[in-house]
């Protein structure tokens, strides 16, 4: 091997640590995995990045591979709670950028150093993804359905609530209207969604069942965590502001979920889902307030 530059002796460090990091992370998550089939997928993710890592340490002669623990412990908490695939896409999410990195560094090598980096680049580009598609998960199956309850109820809700906002001054009675509408709306969207579920043909279908409880309950969740500042507070504004905010929170964390794992772009997603829901809530305040006028309700309630 030809003598490397001062520079690509360090980028070979850095791309070492990293591969090890990975094959050290996907070996624990083998380890705590019950799944069989599951269990064999990481192991052999962890396999891929382990020969990896030899390659780049190789290259650079030496490098510090110290792991730490607490950085384990992040990821094997974040599949107990958010599933193995987000898990994977998470520590894969800057794949390209490495591949391209990987792609530059080609013109420092020669003979059979080119030619083993060149078959991991190959392994970064097919082989994780044939693997990642082998992985199934209830959590990712039915994501559509979950989308569709805690999307259409914070938008729904958000607008019930801005409504009221400009026809009543009585949190309780905002409160309570947006739980009304909610559930009704719940039970409303379970059954669309049962009947969607019932209706796929050709593919992998969902359970129709399941689906209309996913829906149901991601739909109820949200509707509740969005009315409760209103029996917390008597200053409508105020719960009103609340409820948006814990309305926003969701929208943005479950986009970030849903972009990592679709591999989308989440500045974009959620700047989508943002606007629709304060186009909504704008729109809903003017109904509102005009209706309140027209009709005097905010003398009556």
């Amino acid at each position: 091997m030809a003598v490397l530059p001062r520079e690509a002796v360090e980028e070979a460090k850095e791309y070492c640590f990293d591969e090890y990091k990975d094959y050290v992370v996907y070996r624990e998550l083998a380890r705590m995995e019950r799944r069989g089939d599951l269990r064999e997928v990481l192991s052999r993710f962890a396999e891929q990045e382990h020969r990896h890592y030899l390659f780049w340490r190789r290259i650079a002669g030496s490098c510090e591979v110290e792991v730490s623990s607490r950085s384990i412990f992040l990821f094997k908490l974040m599949r107990r709670l958010l599933g193995l695939t987000f898990t994977l896409r998470f520590l894969e999410r800057h794949e390209s950028r490495v591949v391209e990195s990987y792609r530059r560094y080609l013109r420092y090598l020669s003979g059979s150093e080119r030619r083993e980096l060149e078959d991991i680049i190959r392994d970064e580009e097919e082989h994780e993804s044939s693997l990642m598609g082998s992985i199934d998960e209830s959590v990712v199956k039915y994501l559509s359905f979950i989308a569709l309850g805690l999307a259409d109820a914070i938008v729904e809700i958000t607008g019930v609530h801005a409504g009221f906002l400009g026809a009543t001054k009585e949190t309780i009675v905002a409160g309570i209207a947006g739980l009304i509408v909610g559930v009704s709306a719940a039970l409303s969207m379970s059954g669309a969604a049962y009947l969607q579920a019932k209706a796929e043909v050709g593919g992998e279908r969902e359970d129709p069942g399941k689906s209309a409880l996913v829906t149901g309950l991601s739909y109820i969740t949200a509707v509740a965590i969005m009315a409760l500042p209103y029996f917390l507070t008597r200053v409508l504004a105020l719960a009103f502001a609340v409820s948006v905010v814990l309305g926003v929170l969701i929208v943005a964390l479950f986009t970030y979920y849903n972009a990592v794992l679709a591999e989308k772009d989440f500045r974009r997603e959620v700047a989508e889902n943002l606007l629709i829901l304060f186009g909504t809530a704008a729109a809903s305040y003017a109904f509102g307030s005009l209706i309140g006028s027209v009709f005097g309700l905010e003398h009556i309630f």
